[in-house]
């Protein structure tokens, strides 16, 4: 038997670190590649090595969210097929016809931005800074998490040289954790369609985008001609384009309610201990699937419980107005409803990288209320019209609410007084706010708070649209 089969894993992790921490080198790329849930190939080894070693060099703080664009931009790229100039042709046509269609729907403007075609990896390079943004949280935590329980479960002998070389081991936590990131967006990349086919902005300024080789892919089992697919696809995202643009404080909630919801997460350190302790690098397959199962991250509290509503009643407020505005805009398509059931299907559910994505965040990012909330978007257009409706996005003090969602009678009571020119009955909270700038402010409540509620800038969470009564406008 030869000398290294006798090692137990404690040497051989000894070993392994020592050699690492040493700059001597040593570790096998296919351990690494387990961890990382990496195929084994050669070609990806040497790619996975390469980022590693590039990120372990950097000295700065933070974790180096290039290892997740690279990663991202090689699974976009492998067997991708360029699309045709007769396909791209008739995108950009969907695209004007969809712009005219929509000044039908909603008197939204139109976008500065002429809409882009893009590849799978413009489109991972385009996104990338926002998903490094809503992941970040997660992965500090975890990274020093893993750092903590290294230095505390490390042989005596080994413990100064882990102390010494903590924001190393930080750098590696934080390294996996990025190449799992990188994973998830790289297969995101052969599932979306358009920039807002995950419900968030993903790009910036707002740009309407799409991807016509997963449109392509998208098409082929609907049965559908493609100038129906494309037109569809394309009013749906110049109108999701169209509304973030319009409504400039929304994509700040959006993002801010999900980092605000990360920065509350903490990891098992329990569960995390006891991988440390029984951990054979031999044998990786343990911590790499805790780190993509979701099982460092223990249940939700309830502040996180909380943000969790707010976020998923504003996804939903969100595509519910968009599909309203599709439809109504594609009324003119033959088969418009079986795409649309197509699409809603798809957010409903999701695909396996936005699972992926919620197992390694602890966030799904699906509009649970999406048909409720669509129908509530419905009722107020037929009971006020599109301009009143669209008049609720000006402001997040006067967006609908999860009551508005169950029961829309009262929003549509309060516009349509507003339609007739009547004052609204003031609630607790506008006399409140009233009494406040007259200065007549109660006495322990915070600067610009009223009863511990912000009243600038929306809701005491940041800008968040404030719960009920439901609002006056």
């Amino acid at each position: 038997m030869a000398e290294d089969d006798d090692k137990s894993p404690e040497d051989e992790l000894r070993d392994m670190l020592r050699d690492l921490l040493s700059g001597q080198g040593g570790v096998d790329p296919s351990r690494l590649a387990g961890v990382a849930g990496l195929p084994s190939d050669p070609t990806a080894l040497a790619a996975m090595m390469a980022q590693f070693q590039a990120a372990l060099q950097n000295q700065g703080d933070g974790i180096d969210w290039k290892v997740s664009t690279d990663q991202a931009t090689t699974i976009a790229t492998t067997g991708a097929t360029s699309s045709s100039t007769d396909e791209r042709f008739a995108l950009e046509q969907a695209f004007h016809v969809a712009s005219l269609w929509l000044a039908d729907a909603t008197n939204i403007t139109e976008l500065t931005q002429e809409p882009r075609l893009l590849t799978r990896a413009e489109w991972v390079r385009a996104s990338m800074p926002v998903w490094a943004q809503l992941a970040e949280p997660v992965a500090t935590s975890i990274s020093d998490a893993l750092t903590r329980v290294l230095e505390e479960q490390a042989p005596e002998e080994l413990q100064s040289m882990i102390a010494g070389a903590s924001k190393m081991l930080r750098g590696i936590g934080g390294t996996m954790f990025a190449m799992q990131l990188g994973q998830v967006v790289g297969q995101l990349s052969t599932e979306v369609v358009s920039g807002g086919d995950v419900g968030i902005p993903l790009l910036d300024d707002n740009v309407a985008a799409i991807i016509p080789q997963n449109v392509r892919a998208f098409g082929e089992g609907l049965e559908l001609s493609d100038d129906q697919v494309h037109l569809y696809l394309a009013v749906r995202e110049l109108a999701h384009a169209r509304l973030f643009r319009h409504a400039r404080w929304l994509r700040l909630h959006l993002i801010s309610s999900i980092t605000e919801f990360a920065r509350g997460i903490r990891v098992d350190t329990v569960r995390l201990e006891s991988l440390a302790e029984g951990f054979d690098p031999s044998n990786p397959e343990e911590l790499r699937a805790a780190l993509v199962d979701g099982s460092l991250i223990p249940p939700k509290s309830e502040s996180q419980l909380a943000t969790l509503a707010r976020l998923e009643t504003t996804l939903a407020l969100v595509e519910g107005w968009v599909d309203v505005i599709t439809a109504s805009a594609t009324r003119r398509l033959p088969n418009a409803d079986a795409v649309a059931e197509t699409v809603r299907r798809r957010r409903a559910t999701g695909g396996p990288a936005e699972s992926a994505f919620a197992t390694l965040v602890g966030l799904e990012l699906r509009p649970r209320r999406l048909r409720e909330a669509a129908a509530m978007w419905q009722a107020v257009t037929d009971a006020v019209g599109p301009d009143l409706r669209d008049s609720l996005w000006s402001h997040p003090d006067l967006m609908p609410v999860a009551s508005d969602i169950d029961d829309p009678s009262r929003l549509i009571a309060a516009l349509e007084a507003k339609a007739r020119g009547e004052e609204p009955e003031l609630d607790e909270m506008d006399t409140a706010l009233e009494a406040l700038l007259r200065g007549e402010g109660r006495g322990g409540a915070g600067h610009g708070d009223v009863d511990g509620r912000a009243v600038d800038g929306g809701a005491a969470d940041g800008g968040s649209p404030r719960e009920d009564p439901p609002p006056h406008v």
